[in-house]
Formats: C-alpha cells, sequence, structure tokens
C-alpha cells in the first residue's frame, strides 16, 4: 500500500505562536505515526514561486495523512497555526514503483 504525504508550504509571522502550534501537533502526528522527512531546512528555490518554510510528513497510508489532518486534535493545532501563518498544504498518495 502506497503511503501518504503532507506537502506543505508556510510563511509564519509569529514564530512564538507557531511554536505553540507545533507543540499541539505533535500529539495527532503521534497518534497516527507521522514521520517528518523535511522540516524546514534550507531550500534553493529553481522555478516558480516558494514560501520560507517546507514540510514533507509521512504516513503510512493516505488514508491515515487523511484521517490526521480531518481529526480533532489536528483542527485544534491548525486554529493555533492560522492566525500567525499563510500557507499551502496538498495531501498526495505515495508512489510504489
Amino acid at each position: 500500500m502506497p503511503k501518504g504525504y503532507w506537502i506543505g508550504q508556510m510563511d509564519v509571522h509569529d514564530a512564538e505562536v507557531y511554536d505553540k502550534y507545533r507543540a499541539a501537533n505533535a500529539k495527532p502526528f503521534a497518534d497516527y505515526s507521522a514521520k517528518f522527512i523535511v522540516r524546514g531546512g534550507q531550500q534553493s528555490v529553481r522555478e516558480g514561486g516558494w514560501r520560507a518554510r517546507t514540510v514533507i510528513i509521512e504516513f503510512a497510508s493516505l488514508a491515515d495523512a487523511i484521517a490526521c489532518y480531518e481529526s480533532d486534535a489536528y483542527q485544534n493545532a491548525k486554529s493555533i497555526r492560522l492566525p500567525v501563518s499563510e500557507g499551502d498544504l496538498v495531501i498526495v498518495e505515495g508512489y510504489e514503483g
């Protein structure tokens, strides 16, 4: 079964509040065995536009990735993030070649 991924790009306007979001998302990520593949770090944009922060999170399946996002625990965490950031997020199925 292919894995599921969250791919997010964020511009954070208040790092202190964003840290509270990160603390709040720890439980739903643990509940769904999420694994960070990329969490911030240096990036070099080669084409198109991009936001300052990139995150890629791996889940055991697409269904788990969606369930985590839709969980009450993550939605509560997201409510902390929304006022202090702008971003884009896609949930995508991985490739098994």
